[in-house]
């Protein structure tokens, strides 16, 4: 009988992203600037020749790490969580992953190797919620697809702060991430005045659901399937957003709507989103604009998320 994973958070993640490969990965593309047939022969041989050294956390590791953890709450209906490794290395040149996840002790059974070939096309097969990568275009196609969650992982930060032992703790932005982008063209487009009065004018509506949506809908799925009132649950979970007064009742009210619960929020109205992020301590924050995320990486692992093609918000950021 098929595995039934509706009721489990499914992270699919990228070899780059769960390890630091950065030196392979210089290898190969020092090699392919200079003799681009043989690029791949290089990366192979090293990888090979590198095997059983276990290779370093990447930027998605300690999260990973976190949400397997969870599983120590598991009941007979299935995982809270599973993950699955999906790389671009072909099962050859992978083997070095395969190494270190054992080395590791990471509980992660299934994975997907490509040989240079997107991963972005397996990720239905895998019932994948998040997918996490350093690649951007499986992370843009993976976004214009609406299958699932999707961001760019930044390096990993050199001195991230200590994370409570036995917790999970996300941090999202707001607009184009959990909610559509649509205020936030209203922003980019009207100026801060007419945003302002927009939400607060319709601050009974609930906002559309953005790319992170359903994601927030699995982690409260998983919220509820712990033996832990959510108010005590050890996956916790903040909104940081550069919105203040008047417009933050739209975000609450919407967030109630859904039914979701969030441990805290935070409406900064502009204000640097970097000292409440390193007082927060998440494993990993999501937004959209670089501007935030240029300086939040060098405190906490974050990502970017990409925004449609086809919107506009990124046309502007093109532009």
């Amino acid at each position: 009988m098929p595995l039934d994973l509706s009721n489990t958070l499914v992270v699919g993640i990228s070899a780059t992203a769960l390890f630091d490969m950065a030196e392979s990965d210089q290898i190969f593309r020092d090699t392919y600037e200079s003799d681009p047939d043989t690029a791949i022969e290089k990366y192979r041989d090293h990888m090979l020749e590198h095997e059983d050294e276990p290779l370093q956390p990447g930027t998605g590791f300690h999260l990973i790490k976190a949400l397997l953890g969870l599983n120590e709450f598991q009941k007979d209906d299935g995982p809270l969580v599973e993950v699955v490794v999906m790389s671009r290395n072909s099962p050859d040149s992978g083997l070095r992953v395969l190494n270190t996840i054992r080395h590791d002790k990471l509980n992660i059974t299934r994975s997907a190797f490509t040989a240079g070939e997107t991963v972005a096309d397996y990720l239905e097969a895998f019932d994948v919620d998040l997918f996490l990568t350093t690649n951007v275009k499986d992370a843009q196609q993976v976004i214009d697809s609406r299958r699932c969650a999707a961001a760019i992982l930044k390096e990993p930060p050199a001195d991230a702060p200590l994370i409570p032992e036995g917790q999970v703790r996300i941090a999202f932005d707001g607009d184009a991430v959990l909610f559509s982008d649509k205020s936030e063209l209203v922003y980019k487009t009207k100026g801060m005045a007419e945003f302002h009065a927009q939400e607060d004018a319709n601050q009974d509506i609930p906002m559309e659901e953005g790319p992170y949506a359903a994601l927030l809908h699995k982690l409260s799925k998983l919220q509820d399937r712990l033996p832990i009132r959510v108010e005590f649950s050890p996956v916790r979970i903040a909104l940081v957003t550069a919105r203040n007064s008047p417009s933050e009742m739209r975000v609450i009210k919407t967030l109630r709507h859904w039914g979701v619960y969030v441990d805290e929020a935070f409406f900064l109205g502009g204000v640097e989103k970097t000292k409440v992020l390193k007082a927060f301590r998440p494993h990993i924050f999501f937004d959209d604009q670089d501007v935030h995320l240029d300086a939040a990486a060098n405190i906490v692992p974050s990502g970017k998320v990409p925004y449609l093609s086809d919107s506009a918000l990124s046309e502007d950021t093109r532009s």
